[in-house]
């Protein structure tokens, strides 16, 4: 008698237990459920039926992936269906890319679910967040039949591509602003002479904001001609150390091979320093572009400008540079950029002659959870052709070393009409031996950039 009863307590015991746990994965397994059904719903073509299964398995607490993708997909497709309405199509591929975006956010490696992603951009016709997602999933070593896709949809936005527009503000604290010396005293034949207060560092809190766009022309399957116009502007407290620029393009643009093109552009640039007129560049640049393999491109650039000075007739002369960087995917989630340059600045003025050597470098990795952090650092040589006399010796010529380094942070999952906040800490120190050009500075950004 005491074994049975016994026992009917452990069976009732095990039949509350087993209850409970199929209330606790009841939503699992009616998603699963619904997601196997969903599958052959788009595996049949019949992509409104699968979203209907879909949408509501999207509202419970924690969503499975694969429901996510199946979601995005089945969006697309439907999108591509022909007698719907703009309104509602446009409302299918934006449902899509906040699927796929949902899923990268936690695993930005999966690269199917960055290529769907490409493709819903590329339906949009956001071309260049398309781009920077299709060349991330060819760095994942896909398949070749997806290879070949990919390079279709590239060609496709290539000889499509007509508008580029961008726009941008930060708020920009800075330790010193100007990039002042903080040495009290100047030392001319060992005698000490002391400096006003308002020569040395001064720190404060600016608002930048830049913008620009282009528009290209085609004059034959290879040519497009290029009009473009940028503008940037960053201000302080009291205007001293306001800054503004201006600056205009044309030329044309040739494309060699689907993995080479360069450009030929005539430019001018016009400068404001506290708030008046400063300078005036009117020159023209060469600019080429050559992807080797999937996963590096490399880029060069050389320029020519002729600057005038609105009041400093000293300073006016030519001004040159030359560059090429790198841009290496090494994963889909990790991309490494390096640049190497020279410039040379021939003035009227003898000792303000000049010639430099800079190298850069950085990477940036996205990270689950959706953080994507970077860092970079560079150096800077610059050597003048005559002594700064009284702050270098009279037979010594100037040299500096300038060194910077940068890190930066944001979440892809704070996203505001698809911009997110970005943090930017940058330090830089010029070390040279000319007295009261030597200084420290560290600021920061708060701006806001483009998600996916």
């Amino acid at each position: 008698m005491i074994l049975t009863r016994l026992w009917r307590a452990l069976a009732i015991s095990a039949c509350l237990l087993l209850a409970l746990v199929v209330l606790q994965d009841g939503s699992a397994a009616e998603e699963l459920t619904g997601a196997t059904a969903a599958k052959t719903l788009i595996d049949a073509g019949r992509f409104k039926e699968a979203l209907a299964v879909l949408r509501p398995l999207l509202e419970n607490d924690v969503v499975e992936t694969n429901t996510l993708f199946l979601f995005g997909v089945a969006a697309v497709q439907a999108s591509r269906q022909p007698g719907l309405a703009d309104e509602e199509r446009e409302t299918l591929l934006d449902d899509a890319i906040a699927a796929f975006r949902k899923i990268l956010i936690d695993r930005p490696g999966l690269v199917r679910v960055r290529l769907e992603l490409a493709r819903t951009f590329f339906f949009t016709g956001q071309d260049g967040l398309a781009r920077r997602h299709f060349e991330r999933v060819l760095a994942g070593n896909p398949p070749a039949p997806v290879v070949a896709n990919v390079q279709r949809f590239l060609s496709q936005i290539r000889a499509r591509r007509r508008w580029n527009m961008h726009m941008g503000v930060a708020v920009a604290p800075d330790t010193n602003i100007g990039a002042s010396s903080n040495e009290r005293f100047i030392y001319i034949f060992g005698l000490p002479f002391r400096r006003d207060a308002e020569s040395l560092t001064t720190s404060g809190v600016g608002i930048s904001v830049w913008g620009g766009g282009e528009y290209q022309h085609p004059l034959g399957q290879r040519v497009r001609l290029r009009l473009g116009m940028d503008a940037s502007r960053k201000e302080y407290s009291g205007g001293q150390f306001d800054r503004m620029l201006l600056s205009g393009h044309v030329g044309p643009r040739v494309f060699v091979s689907r993995t080479t093109e360069f450009s030929v552009l005539g430019n001018w640039r016009h400068q404001w320093s506290a708030n008046e007129p400063d300078s005036f560049d009117l020159g023209g640049r060469l600019m080429a572009r050559h992807r080797i393999n999937r996963r590096l491109t490399v880029n060069g650039r050389a320029s020519w400008y002729d600057r005038r000075y609105r009041t400093r007739k000293f300073l006016d002369g030519p001004v040159r540079d030359f560059s090429l960087s790198a841009g290496w995917i090494l994963t889909p989630t990790i991309r490494l950029d390096s640049s190497v340059g020279y410039g040379r600045e021939r003035p009227e003025a003898m000792r303000s002659r000049s010639k430099s050597i800079w190298l850069q470098t950085g990477v940036q990795v996205a990270l689950p959870r959706g953080f994507t952090v970077g860092g970079g650092g560079g150096v800077r040589w610059t050597d003048y052709e005559s002594p700064w006399f009284p702050n270098t010796p009279a037979d010594e010529d100037r040299e500096d070393r300038t060194y910077n380094l940068r890190i930066s942070v944001h979440n892809r999952a704070l996203t505001f009409l698809g911009f997110s906040p970005e943090v930017s800490l940058i330090h830089e120190v010029r070390k040279t031996n000319a007295q009261l050009y030597d200084y420290k500075r560290t600021g920061g950004e708060l701006r806001f950039v483009r998600q996916f």
